[in-house]
């Protein structure tokens, strides 16, 4: 890969400005054969103006940035040409530095470069993903957080502590022939592995928060016909995407849309209206609904009255154990003196009173529902997973390091807990790629960047 000389647009078209980025050994030699700034004679780290010419015909007037091996993102010799945005211009210039032997890049290429050249870790470079795709304040200081190396870091502590163990243990297998000579105090061993286990426990639990804040959290609107839901949904987005009808069944399907309160994405899920009806279509959508409250984090329990206490119980039983808000809506059709303020059902169940159809109370709503979210503070220091491949290499790492735990307390043998130490080491660091990562593996991880980067 890296003895190839690559080139793409790295920025969207359409813009004013479109810069296309070019890394590679023939980097310099591609575009000083297309440019009038002669790029080997700059100094690293400079910004140069320039223009491409074809043919004695000027294409554009452009800037050129030149950054020199190995302090480049790519660690690569690199250039990056600042053009105008015309298509016809970036196309030409794409066009003149293929024939003077660039290639187009592929999804991802300069990320993964970066990371074969060690400019950065596996961990950092699918962070880079992560903080193009980010979509609201939570989930890019998590890619942030990772892009700088603090979850890298947290796994380096973890890898020097397992290596200490290991070490020692191995120290005992060379002078196996000593049966009573112990290197290594069972006792001292047995703290360092529980709290090892603890740290990648915890490790493995931040997926849940992480999860959830990047696909986000996924908040079911149920209830039962015509009291509101539609409407409700509507007032959240603040468009009319779903269909109100004084009709009752109108709502036969799921219909999804996102929006975010204080940075966090809340996926909000209108569902059919619940009640007993002999239409098939309209029940298939009841059947979805159920599932929709069975996947949700949270549920906007949806009524034009109270619920009875029996209708409460009931409701209770089929949700388990679920974030519930009871939400009693249309509130303008009551006295105006009707309580805008969080209010408790006899059995302890919180209510709130709103008006979907004229905006009452509906942010005192959405900020109960951060509130039941129970979000912790992030920060750019806080790590939190979002990689379900992250995910499940701290799961294997946490069995490994837990069969040591059971191992020393069974007595076992120093070989055998090597054994297992070595695992637990090798899965950590897969995670980074400190260990030898397979062309597929890394495929799966660049296949979804986009050009450019």
């Amino acid at each position: 890969m890296n003895t190839e000389t690559i080139c793409a647009l790295a920025t969207a078209p359409g813009g004013a400005l479109g810069v296309i980025r070019i890394s590679g050994p023939k980097a310099f030699d591609a575009v000083s054969a297309i440019c009038s700034v002669k790029c080997r004679e700059c100094q690293a780290n400079t910004v140069h103006f320039g223009r491409i010419i074809h043919a004695e015909e000027i294409i554009d007037e452009v800037m050129v940035s030149v950054f020199r091996a190995p302090h480049s993102y790519t660690g690569e010799d690199s250039v990056e040409i600042s053009c105008h945005g015309s298509h016809y211009i970036l196309n030409k210039v794409l066009e003149l530095l293929i024939h003077n032997g660039c290639r187009m890049a592929m999804p991802g290429e300069y990320t993964q470069r970066a990371f074969l050249n060690g400019k950065m870790d596996l961990s950092q470079a699918e962070a880079v993903a992560d903080l193009i795709a980010s979509t609201n304040h939570a989930t890019h200081q998590m890619a942030i957080s990772q892009l700088r190396g603090h979850f890298s870091s947290e796994l380096s502590d973890l890898r020097e502590q397992l290596l200490k163990l290991t070490s020692l243990l191995e120290l005992e297998l060379d002078f196996s022939d000593h049966e009573d000579l112990e290197f290594a105090d069972r006792s001292t061993l047995l703290a360092l592995s529980h709290a090892i286990e603890k740290k990648i426990s915890s490790l493995a639990h931040s997926f849940e928060t992480g999860n959830a804040l990047k696909q986000g959290i996924p908040v079911a609107i149920v209830g039962k016909t015509n009291v509101g839901k539609s409407t409700l949904l509507n007032r959240f987005l603040h468009e009319e995407k779903a269909i109100v009808s004084s009709i009752h069944g109108t709502t036969r399907d799921v219909i999804e849309d996102n929006i975010q309160i204080h940075g966090v994405t809340f996926r909000f899920i209108d569902t059919a209206g619940l009640r007993s009806t002999d239409n098939e279509i309209e029940q298939i959508g009841i059947e979805r609904a159920y599932q929709k409250m069975h996947e949700a984090a949270i549920i906007l329990w949806v009524a034009d009255t109270l619920p009875n206490e029996q209708e409460i119980k009931d409701f209770k039983q089929s949700v388990e154990s679920k974030t519930l808000i009871l939400v009693k809506n249309k509130i303008d059709l009551e006295e105006p003196s009707s309580s805008t303020d969080m209010e408790y059902l006899p059995d302890g169940t919180p209510y709130l009173q709103v008006s979907a159809k004229y905006n009452i109370n509906i942010d005192r709503l959405e900020e109960t529902i951060y509130q039941a979210a129970n979000i912790p503070a992030i920060t750019q220091n806080d790590v939190i997973i979002t990689s379900a491949r992250h995910y499940e290499a701290l799961l294997q790492a946490h069995e490994s390091i837990q069969r040591v735990i059971d191992g020393m307390n069974n007595q076992l043998t120093g070989d055998l807990l090597a054994e297992d130490l070595r695992l637990c080491i090798e899965q950590l660091s897969d995670i980074t790629g400190g260990t030898i990562t397979t062309e597929e593996t890394l495929q799966n991880i660049f296949r979804n960047f986009c050009v450019g980067k």
